[in-house]
């Protein structure tokens, strides 16, 4: 499976992007879709995931009512939509696919990342 994720930018507090990340390679739709973040100098971090069928997504505490992950299963692909922004949204973005959990080691296969600035 190959990832790559798209969407980033540089932005002004408050504003909203919106993230995606393609997928090729096997079967898409019978895994776990997530995004992470890490910003310099800090660990990568779980942001959301969002199951195959797109029935259950989950979402870290500091995104939680601000970001919105979904997926297309026929276009292969899973979005991140982030309104609201936070300079301390800012890091580098990437998509996973995986099991479910927030934890790094479920995912498997990692896009290259897209960087998200954030200013204040």
């Amino acid at each position: 499976v190959q990832l790559q994720a798209s969407g980033g930018g540089l932005v002004q507090a408050g504003d909203s992007l919106r993230l995606s990340c393609v997928a090729s390679g096997r079967t898409f739709g019978n895994y776990v879709m997530g995004w992470f973040r890490q910003a310099p100098g800090k660990e990568r971090e779980f942001v959301a995931g969002i199951t195959w069928s797109g029935g259950s997504t989950y979402y870290s505490d500091s995104v939680k009512g601000r970001f919105t992950i979904s997926r297309d299963n026929a276009k292969n692909t899973v979005y991140l939509q982030m309104n609201s922004l936070k300079s301390e949204d800012t890091a580098v973005y990437y998509c996973a696919k995986g099991r479910f959990g927030a934890r790094t080691g479920l995912y498997d296969y990692w896009g290259q990342g897209t960087q998200v600035t954030v200013s204040s």
